[in-house]
């Protein structure tokens, strides 16, 4: 029961802080073309004095891996818990992961920071790989990584 109310919390207090209103963001993550097996990505928030507030999705089903998204680790102390309900499969090499939550208007413009760790077996890990501010003026701006991800772009 634990893992439930800690992921029920934790979609709360991104959805709902301060009983704010919430609108769906579509996550689009692009993966180049890497030549490996499928890679795990955490995406997270963290707010503006870098403190990590939660986690918004994992790709990746094997939680003994998620020790590679080292700074998602590094933040949540491998908690599986914080991915409770909110995995999904890895994604492959040159294939696209697009996603819809329900994020709170607080988290737009008052800044807070989505972050994707990228890690593929046998390969180097990538914490960090995309770190763009939530801002309304940023929506829809593709965001390039620096190893496995093409393009991240988030729209409202």
């Amino acid at each position: 029961m634990k893992p439930l109310l800690a992921a029920l919390a934790f979609t709360t207090a991104l959805t709902l802080p301060g009983i704010a209103l919430a609108r769906q963001v579509t996550l689009t993550t692009t993966l180049n073309t890497y030549g490996g097996n499928g890679a795990y990505l955490a995406l997270y928030v963290t707010d503006a004095q870098g403190a990590y507030k939660g986690s918004l999705w994992m790709a990746g089903g094997k939680s003994k891996y998620y020790e590679h998204l080292s700074d998602w680790y590094r933040a949540t102390g491998g908690d599986t818990a914080e991915v409770n309900g909110i995995t999904g499969a890895s994604v492959g090499s040159g294939r696209e992961l697009s996603i819809t939550l329900d994020l709170a208007d607080a988290l737009f413009d008052a800044g807070y920071v989505l972050h994707i760790d990228a890690a593929v077996e046998d390969m180097r890990n990538s914490p960090s790989e995309i770190a763009v501010p939530l801002t309304t003026a940023g929506a829809g701006q593709p965001t390039a990584g620096r190893r496995y991800i093409a393009s991240f772009a988030y729209g409202l």
